[in-house]
């Protein structure tokens, strides 16, 4: 703790973002950077607890107070070293972590926790910017041969840990790029997709060979997949988006929101969509139906696509907006986020459960929603009950932005043989293993949708459980 004092004399600051009126222009990133010496100087306020709630927040576990520490000391390149120990892309989380570290620093406990998200996108960006980062294949190879199916988070981590424990690795991709919802489910305003390339380029040189297009149990069967590989990672996502089965869903207008945002991000990249299959918001009525961040994710680029108008809207109740005492700190706080998305027009409404679409022509015109009330049962459950109060809002496109319900099932999974959950997911008997011998599992496939970090973290587990397999069955 280089600074004893810090926490009292310096105040928390953020690195803020691009003006409304330029971003809403492109594509560019939103967030800003802080000069190193405000960066080292936000780092000096860590008081290194003697609990670090912060480590016990983050999945990864990442090493938080001490480099912290080494970033106000001005050692980039040790803060790098111990940063990368647990996490094999902080670039990633640095960018997209909803930073359960930061609500549960003693600090925020003041509404004034350490800027931990920042801190670690400034030291990676600091460590390529500096040459620090460089491909380290493995020196020997172990014969093993690993298929990861999947190039999300979850597949890259799994793949990179069990490239640099000297097996061979192949990880297949069903879409024509490698990074899964990092490429094509994240606008680029919140991940420039140079961000992926640059850490894929590294994974290339240690060795990792992609194949993309290919979508196994369908180009490659499951029992080829068996035969070629000594142990096969499934890292394929929750790719069953949860859909809205009400009176008009037929309409043209009505789409799920990841086929929204992967469109655009395909445009970004230089694709031409045909005319027929393009989803634009231009100069159209927009409602997001979801209040999660893949909502706001389409709030902002409806709004760079020139929308007449956003609005999105959530069956739950509005959350407060700073403290929530059903759930305390340290825990992550049930509270209202407001993304930068938000804040670039988006009308946001709470407590409407959609009841219909309406349309003319086979075309979207509005939906019909209804007033809700939540309150608890005798068993201290929630539940909700309509007031009767209802509405038509006017839209012209309708995006369903309600989460995903489990992996797809048809072709690789079932052909498989794997054992599902009750919610449908991957059922991991043991640690990220299946049901089925040799078959790994990480990520979305067996944890739900969830987070990035967590998908860093079951993929790196999932490593390690392969890695232990290999050594018990040697022969």
């Amino acid at each position: 703790m280089g600074n004893p004092r810090a926490f009292l004399e310096i105040n928390r600051k953020e690195a803020g973002y691009r003006s409304v009126v330029d971003r809403i222009a492109d594509y560019g990133e939103v967030e800003q950077i802080l000069h190193r010496e405000d960066r080292m100087l936000q780092a000096s306020r860590c008081m290194e607890c003697g609990v670090p709630f912060c480590h016990w927040a983050c999945p990864l576990g990442n090493i938080i107070p001490e480099w912290q520490d080494l970033l106000y000391k001005g050692k980039w390149f040790e803060a790098y070293n111990l940063a990368v120990k647990t996490n094999n892309f902080p670039e990633f989380t640095g960018r997209l972590c909803p930073a359960l570290c930061e609500k549960s620093c003693v600090l925020n406990l003041e509404y004034q926790p350490l800027t931990i998200r920042e801190n670690e996108a400034a030291i990676v960006e600091y460590a390529f910017l500096e040459g620090y980062v460089k491909a380290r294949p493995p020196k020997n190879r172990t014969g093993k041969k690993i298929a990861v199916t999947g190039s999300g988070p979850a597949g890259l981590a799994a793949a990179d840990m069990l490239n640099r424990q000297g097996h061979t690795v192949t990880v297949y991709e069903k879409d024509e790029y490698i990074g899964g919802l990092l490429r094509l489910g994240i606008p680029d305003f919140k991940l420039n997709k140079g961000i992926i390339d640059r850490r894929l380029n590294l994974l290339k040189e240690e060795g990792i060979r992609f194949e993309t297009g290919v979508e196994v149990g369908k180009d490659i069967s499951a029992e080829q997949l068996l035969y070629d590989f000594d142990a096969v990672c499934l890292a394929i996502g929750s790719g069953v988006p949860r859909d809205l089965s009400i009176e008009g869903r037929e309409l043209q207008g009505v789409h799920f929101a990841l086929d929204f945002l992967k469109q655009q991000n395909r445009i970004i990249a230089g694709q031409t969509i045909p005319a027929e299959q393009l989803i634009s918001a231009k100069g159209k009525k927009t409602l997001i139906i979801g209040g999660g961040d893949t909502g706001s994710d389409c709030a902002g680029t409806a709004i760079r696509q020139k929308a007449n108008s956003v609005t999105q809207i959530e069956i739950l109740p509005k959350p407060p907006e700073k403290y929530n005492p059903e759930t305390p700190w340290p825990y992550y706080p049930n509270v209202l986020k407001t993304s930068t998305s938000h804040e670039e027009g988006c009308i946001r409404r709470w407590s409407l459960a959609s009841k219909r679409f309406v349309g003319e022509n086979g075309k979207l015109t509005g939906v019909e929603v209804a007033e809700v009330e939540w309150f608890k049962d005798d068993s201290g459950r929630y539940v909700m009950k309509e007031t009767g109060k209802t509405e038509l809002i006017p839209a012209d496109m309708a995006l369903l932005s309600m989460g995903y319900i489990h992996p797809v099932h048809e072709g690789l999974l079932d052909s498989l043989g794997v054992k599902y959950d009750a919610r449908g997911n991957v059922e991991a008997l043991k640690p990220n293993e299946s049901s089925v011998g040799r078959i790994f599992v990480a990520g979305d496939a067996t944890l739900g949708a969830s987070l990035v970090v967590r998908a860093i973290d079951s993929g790196r587990k999932a490593a390690e459980a392969i890695k232990n397999y290999l050594q018990s069955n040697k022969n």
